[in-house]
């Protein structure tokens, strides 16, 4: 029995379950009806000697790990993106050195990677920037990525967002990335709950008028672009624009509210996947969509409707914190010994927040040892003062 607070300061009794879930085993193979990638997180070095303004300290050995354990599912890892805390700890020259080893590990393990390319070598403190150090700076980023072989992922930019006059220059910038990357790219739209930093991306706060200038990006450049990956948690203007899409442009979906109905589809189509959810979902979700492979629908909702809950409530507004639940999800699961975070970003959800994670958690046989599982969530809530039984 485990005592945990909720989110009105009284604590009650929550029984954990005992056996192991019937989690898939790794080595099946790739998956085949749909590309799914997990947007990774990083783990710190809990040993170092560091600060919030400082450089991120990251435990190589243990964050090679994870992206090891997300591809023996058959799942791809979307590398360095916004569940590494790019822009939130994690800074452009660690960033590069994650791009750098991870891209190596996968040519090793013969891992499929994407990986993340922005501009947050241009940091707020010296800002204002022109439109020329924004394109420099995505250059300088997408020659890192494809030196290593990954595919690139042109990430959203702050400081395009924030020079911007409107959507021409957005046309100028992407159009002139697109003409020199050396293979087909995936543009990534993160909507400002993510990130605030983002809002009026494309050139306008109107979602619609936005939506045109992307589309009229990609139908310039449709050779270059293997697909978009939408993180405005929109299910309906999701599908609109996957309708939209020239013939050959995948959907990815990013929207962690309502990923089982976008990849499962419709008559009209069905949306791929990247997202940060699949970092603690990922054998759960390599299992759904191995249903889903044999046709099997109805299986591939029944697996993971149910985890549906468990996302909505990691990714609750200020959604951008959902990176502290995905990390302490892995600790959870014993992907690694400390709930530790780069930028001290472990402190940025509350214990009721734990709580309730955990239980949603351990409630769809997340972990894979619920024992260890229980223990280090009580090991959590001695350190706050929440007596146990």
């Amino acid at each position: 029995m485990i005592r945990l607070p909720d989110a009105t300061g009284a604590v009650r009794e929550y029984r954990p379950r005992t056996d192991a879930p019937a989690l898939p085993a790794a080595g099946e193979g790739p998956l085949t009806s749909r590309i799914v990638f997990s947007a990774a997180h990083v783990v710190a070095d809990p040993y170092a000697d560091t600060t919030p303004d400082g450089p991120a300290a990251v435990d190589w050995d243990a964050t090679l790990a994870f992206r090891r354990h997300l591809w023996s599912h058959g799942l791809g890892v979307a590398e360095a993106m916004d569940t590494a805390q790019r822009g939130m700890g994690l800074d452009w020259a660690g960033a590069a050195e994650l791009i750098r080893r991870s891209g190596a590990e996968a040519k090793a393990h013969g891992g499929r990677i994407a990986c993340g390319v922005g501009t947050d070598q241009l940091t707020a403190d010296a800002a204002p920037y022109t439109l020329d150090q924004v394109r420099a700076a995505y250059e300088e980023q997408l020659a890192v990525v494809e030196e290593t072989g990954a595919q690139a992922i042109l990430m959203a930019s702050r400081a395009l967002a924030a020079c911007a006059t409107g959507p021409e220059d957005y046309l100028k910038i992407y159009g002139e990335l697109l003409r020199q990357a050396a293979e087909p790219v995936v543009l990534h739209w993160l909507g400002p709950m993510f990130d605030p930093a983002l809002t009026g991306y494309w050139g306008s706060t109107d979602l619609d008028a936005a939506t045109e200038t992307f589309l009229e990006i990609i139908a310039d450049h449709p050779d270059k672009v293997d697909g978009v990956k939408v993180s405005l948690l929109d299910a309906g203007r999701e599908v609109a624009l996957r309708r939209r899409l020239p013939k050959g442009v995948r959907c990815y979906t990013g929207d962690d509210f309502n990923y089982p109905e976008l990849i499962a589809g419709d008559e009209q189509g069905f949306s791929h996947a990247l997202l940060g959810i699949f970092d603690p979902l990922g054998p759960i979700a390599a299992q759904a969509v191995r249903t889903l492979d044999t046709g099997d629908t109805a299986g591939f909702r029944a697996r993971l409707d149910p985890t549906v809950e468990l996302s909505r409530h990691l990714f609750q507004s200020p959604t951008r914190y959902y990176k502290t639940g995905v990390v302490f999800l892995a600790w959870l699961a014993g992907h690694q010994e400390h709930f530790t975070m780069v930028g001290g970003l472990q402190s940025a959800r509350s214990l009721p927040h734990f709580a309730r994670a955990y239980e949603l958690a351990d409630g769809i046989g997340l972990f894979p040892d619920p024992v260890l599982a229980a223990g280090r969530m009580k090991s959590l809530l001695a350190v706050y003062g929440v007596e146990q039984p």
